[in-house]
């Protein structure tokens, strides 16, 4: 079965609750798989090292993940408008893949979460797209088909997958946030599918 990795970076558990939709999406597809994983936070304070394995939640991500997916889904938190530190030093290290062309060609989606309904969702998820252009990735979105799109009022866009968490940082999508990961989900998969050799 083909893989779509789901890459991301979760602090209070909204970006991992919008990724476990976005695989349940993903695993919709006939043939497709879910690779849930994550990065290690980063620190002012780099003396100690972050363990190997999380202590709860996704794995962290090797090059191999990147080597074997068939499409990429990457999330972050929004912090002032653009990616969380975390996943834009991951992001940083990859030059070797982008010299190689590791995940070019290959189908790419970004979701994210705010605390504010104009937290810079949008801004957040432009931002991550533009790495994913300069490793020659495809870039999928929602598109206005889905019923959910011209409903939300919470998360979602045609740009990724959102949520909304709130000043009091509720991890749990609504219901129409839900529907539009599962569907930024599955849409990733299914162009993944169709460019598989």
């Amino acid at each position: 079965m083909a893989e779509i990795l789901i890459l991301y970076y979760s602090r209070g558990g909204s970006v991992a609750q919008l990724a476990r939709q976005i695989a349940r999406g993903v695993e919709e597809v006939p043939g497709m798989q879910a690779r849930l994983r994550t990065v290690p936070p980063v620190a002012p304070v780099t003396e100690t090292a972050a363990a190997p394995v999380p202590d709860e939640g996704a794995p962290y991500a090797t090059r191999a993940d990147l080597e074997a997916c068939a499409g990429l889904a990457l999330g972050s938190p929004t912090r002032f408008g653009n990616m969380a530190a975390p996943l834009k030093h991951f992001l940083d290290t990859l030059g070797a893949e982008w010299a190689s062309g590791t995940l070019a060609g290959k189908p790419a989606a970004v979701f994210t979460s705010t605390a504010t309904q104009h937290g810079g969702q949008e801004s957040t998820l432009l931002s991550m797209m533009i790495p994913l252009l300069h490793h020659g990735m495809v870039l999928v979105g929602i598109p206005f088909t889905e019923p959910a799109l011209n409903t939300t009022r919470t998360g979602g866009t045609p740009y990724g997958a959102s949520h909304v968490a709130g000043t009091e940082g509720q991890p749990v999508p609504s219901e129409e946030e839900k529907l539009l990961a599962r569907a930024l989900g599955r849409r990733l998969a299914g162009i993944a599918a169709k460019l598989q050799p």
